[in-house]
């Protein structure tokens, strides 16, 4: 069960578990705060830590509040989408059978039945970047397993409303949102290592840092374009 904290104007929302390591979170796209700590620490333990993190969590609010957000689409023609960092004008193309998708050059090229409406529209692209994300994904997997002595046993990819990636280190599992397929190659790389990592480390401490540095220099670099990005115009699940 979580907690509400007010520190100042901040509200904060704590949730205690059993967990070693102190986890502060600031949420797309209004700048939320969560902290996940472990059930010994107290509240007022946990004020002292969020209070002397406030100078971060301020900066990071500020990085959310000027990320530009997409339009919502409306998936008609000569609208604009987004593959692999390139921009594309779709184009609809009526006819009597199954729907595709099509990525020729600048055009990203749908086909439907007649009458399709929007959401259905919505189903056949979002199915088609799932599938690119998926096919992007495989050899970048076996060589970033490879290069860090780990293994993966699923691997999901899903939309995702408030995160990139997840990782359960203990199934073994790796999460990836279908909008990288919409970013830049280098983005969906540096998202998947980050996940792989915690696998040798489950938390973001110093020593996770340093697999970063070791295995990905510059990483911050395309962390921060991804950042920078627009992200979906969605109603974001909190």
């Amino acid at each position: 069960m979580a907690t509400k904290l007010q520190i100042g104007d901040l509200s904060v929302e704590v949730t205690q578990k059993d967990i070693k390591n102190v986890h502060l979170s600031v949420h797309p796209p209004l700048g939320r705060v969560s902290i996940a700590a472990p059930r010994h620490l107290s509240i007022s333990a946990i004020r002292a830590f969020a209070i002397g993190k406030l100078s971060w969590i301020r900066q990071q609010q500020r990085k959310l509040e000027v990320q530009e957000r997409e339009t919502p689409r409306e998936y008609l023609d000569r609208e604009s989408h987004y593959v692999w960092g390139r921009r594309c004008l779709l184009k609809i193309v009526e006819r009597d059978s199954p729907p595709m998708v099509e990525w020729r050059h600048n055009k990203l090229i749908l086909t439907v039945r007649p009458g399709m409406d929007a959401d259905r529209r919505a189903e056949v692209v979002e199915a088609w970047y799932r599938d690119q994300l998926r096919e992007e994904v495989k050899p970048l997997m076996a060589d970033w397993e490879r290069r860090l002595g780990v293994r993966v046993n699923r691997v999901f990819i899903q939309r995702m409303k408030t995160r990139w990636g997840s990782c359960n280190p203990i199934s073994h599992a790796i999460r990836l949102n279908t909008d990288l397929a919409k970013k830049p190659r280098e983005c969906l790389e540096y998202i998947l290592v980050h996940e792989l990592v915690h696998l040798l480390e489950p938390t973001h401490n110093s020593h996770f840092v340093a697999l970063m540095n070791q295995f990905l220099p510059g990483w911050e670099h395309r962390r921060d374009q991804l950042n920078r990005l627009p992200v979906r115009h969605a109603d974001w699940d909190y």
